[in-house]
């Protein structure tokens, strides 16, 4: 093994982002039949759930930054699935009737993509990778 290979196999930065990517592929393919990002589903539901969450709310729910949130809910507008309702100084958020209505596929997708990378990493793992990789993402996040 060269001094390179063994750098990137030790490296947090080089391992995560690969996973990253990966793991992406996988939930844009148990995504497809709805035909919206992992992402915009996880908005979805979020919204589906908690009606009137505020792009503050679901930026930190998602951890993603506010300016990102603001265009994931400005095309969730314009596809249809989400509105946007003004209380006092809050922009608030609420589902639509489709968001509602697509609940069970993105619930299906969810499942999907869990079985999927439960059968090549073993549930187990993929329980225990998954609970190890959200606490070093809080600590991290915690700091920063």
């Amino acid at each position: 093994m060269t001094h390179t290979s063994l750098y990137l196999q030790n490296c947090l930065f080089f391992s995560a982002n690969a996973l990253a990517r990966n793991i992406t592929r996988m939930a844009e393919k148990a995504f497809k039949e709805t035909d919206l990002a992992p992402s915009y589903a996880f908005a979805i539901m979020l919204v589906n759930e908690h009606p009137g969450l505020t792009i503050k709310e679901l930026s930190k729910h998602l951890h993603l930054a506010h300016s990102t949130m603001v265009r994931f809910t400005d095309k969730l507008v314009y596809r249809g699935y989400v509105e946007r309702k003004h209380d006092k100084r809050v922009v608030r958020i609420y589902p639509t009737d489709k968001a509602r209505d697509i609940q069970k596929d993105i619930e299906k997708a969810w499942k999907q993509l869990y079985e999927n990378y439960s059968k090549i990493l073993g549930t187990n793992q993929g329980k225990e990778l998954t609970k190890e990789i959200f606490k070093a993402n809080q600590k991290i996040e915690d700091l920063a």
